[in-house]
This record gives structure tokens, sequence and C-alpha cells, in this order.
């Protein structure tokens, strides 16, 4: 399967969206007390495996090189 340039750049907006909302909600349970700290590992797991996604996708957007 590939992807056009167009719907790499909208997974990564939709990837980048996905992380700060993690970002706020793994914040907002350490600001609350709630400290749930499976949920809060599984979400900062989760946030990992976001930005290795995004990393992936970003990578496919720059073009081979030769040396």
């Amino acid at each position: 399967m590939s992807l056009s340039q167009q719907e790499i750049i909208q997974k990564i907006a939709e990837l980048e969206a996905e992380h700060r909302e993690l970002d706020e909600n793994i914040a907002q349970l350490i600001e609350t007390g709630t400290l749930d700290e499976l949920k809060i590992k599984r979400l900062k797991k989760r946030k990992l495996l976001i930005k290795d996604m995004l990393i992936c996708f970003e990578n496919m957007l720059i073009p081979d090189i030769d040396a």
C-alpha cells in the first residue's frame, strides 16, 4: 500500500493531535491527583507508539538521496 504525500501529511496531523491529547490527559491525571498508575503507564506507552509512528511517516516524506 502506497500513500500519497497528502495522505501522509494528513496522517501526521492526526497523530500529532492524538499525541497532544494524550499529553494533556496525562498532565490532567497527574494534576488532579488521580494517580491511576496503570492508566498513566498505558497512556505514556501509547504516546511513545504514536511518536514512533510519526517518525516513520515523516521519513516517508524525505526523499531518498543517493550518496
